[in-house]
């Protein structure tokens, strides 16, 4: 696996593949791996001749408050676990090398941007698209793969890359879970055992309502009523929000017809986690 640093080098080598005629897939990360990183690894390495990563804990995506100065930085652990992976490239950029002296370009994703995360993030998601906008042009990967925990994130990259004609092609993953059912997140190394205990209660929330989806309740106010109602029951856990809304545009959904996106983010004392799942008929 070759690591790479510049814009230059990166450039060059994915490029010398795509001369070749073959398929790139690319996983960006921000480090500080977990299996479900690992599973979007594999299904790039399942679709595409080679595979390319990124390593690189985006500025822009922190508001001032939140916790850039201590997210996991474990480099050379996630390095060997990409390495044995079979990864052909990763790029693990300085952010002067992403964002040089006097940037003052960004993309701005709209009213999409506001909703779910992005409401109680400001900024956020301007920062994302952003970065993947300078990671696509740097990468050109035939296929970006993405992890749907994220469900927001992956609702303003699929709008970034209509409306500005990226040549990529999205795969999305599933959203991986530890065998209790809490979803994989690098913030979980944040937790304490007492929190790690206490965060369950997200996915408890989303099981409630799933259940009561397949006895056919439809109403997103009975829904969420019965979500709120379990997560009343972990008092240290303080809800950001609890959101039941259309997957791709992130609008509220009055009922829970067709495809249906049920979002939680929550505070675990200063850890904020999120998660989700998605109704189909």
């Amino acid at each position: 696996m070759k690591i790479l640093s510049t814009v230059s080098s990166m450039r060059a080598a994915c490029k010398e593949y795509l001369l070749r005629g073959q398929t790139l897939g690319f996983v960006p990360t921000m480090g500080a791996l977990h299996a479900g990183h690992l599973s979007l690894v594999r299904a790039a390495k399942r679709e595409c001749n080679r595979v390319a990563a990124s390593i690189f804990v985006n500025p822009t995506q922190f508001g001032p408050t939140e916790d850039l100065s201590r997210y996991p930085r474990p480099f050379e652990r996630d390095a060997k676990m990409l390495e044995e992976e079979g990864v052909d490239l990763l790029f693990h950029p300085q952010v002067e090398e992403i964002y040089p002296g006097g940037a003052t370009t960004f993309v701005e994703v709209g009213e999409l941007g506001g909703r779910l995360d992005g409401k109680s993030r400001p900024g956020h998601f301007r920062g994302v698209a952003t970065v993947l906008a300078k990671l696509f042009h740097i990468v050109q990967p035939t296929v970006a793969f993405f992890g749907l925990k994220d469900a927001a994130q992956c609702a303003v990259i699929r709008r970034m890359v209509k409306d500005l004609h990226f040549d990529v092609r999205l795969c999305f993953g599933e959203t991986v879970r530890e065998p209790d059912g809490l979803a994989m997140s690098s913030r979980n190394t944040y937790l304490s055992p007492e929190e790690r205990k206490q965060a369950l209660v997200l996915y408890r929330a989303l099981k409630a309502v799933m259940e009561l989806w397949r006895k056919g309740v439809k109403e997103s106010a009975l829904l969420a009523q019965a979500a709120r109602e379990v997560l009343a029951s972990e008092s240290a856990v303080k809800l950001d929000y609890f959101e039941i809304v259309d997957p791709a545009t992130l609008e509220p959904k009055g009922e829970a017809q067709g495809e249906t996106l049920v979002a939680v983010a929550a505070y675990v004392s200063t850890t904020r986690l999120i998660d989700n799942v998605l109704l189909s008929n």
